[in-house]
């Protein structure tokens, strides 16, 4: 049984896998999305859920430095919620502060251009949410 790491965005979701023993996250896919037009990529989840047999979804939450939780992160609230009724297994969400900006710098050492790195963003920040999420487990 794996876990499913997700960065949501308003445009994209990032989705991450663990491997079978929940030791590792891999990125797999970037997912478009629509926000304004109510498209969330439930179909194209629903379908990776299925595949890889996925027993935890893990969602970014992105909160503010101080804390609280700002309108992005009220969106990700949304999506878990959706994810939990959809597909009745567990959602976690998971303190994400940062971890866009640590995928950038990831990128920008690793000297990967500026189409490359839109490209690959959302799921390396989704690989980083699940790895905390399963480092913290052990």
């Amino acid at each position: 049984m794996r876990s499913m790491g997700l960065d949501v965005g308003s445009k994209t979701v990032g989705v991450a896998l663990s491997d079978e023993l929940g030791w590792t996250a891999q990125g797999l896919e970037t997912i478009r999305i629509s926000e304004e037009e109510k498209e969330f990529g439930f179909d194209q989840l629903g379908k990776i859920i299925k595949e890889y047999d996925v027993s935890t979804i893990v969602v970014g939450l992105p909160k503010n430095m101080n804390g609280t939780i700002g309108p992005r992160g009220e969106a990700s609230q949304f999506f878990a919620g959706e994810l939990e009724r959809l597909f009745g297994l567990p959602v976690v969400l998971w303190d994400e502060r940062l971890t866009t900006m640590a995928a950038e710098r990831v990128l920008l050492e690793a000297d990967v251009s500026r189409k490359k790195r839109k490209k690959v963003i959302d799921k390396m920040a989704a690989s980083m949410i699940l790895q905390g999420y399963l480092d913290s487990r052990k």
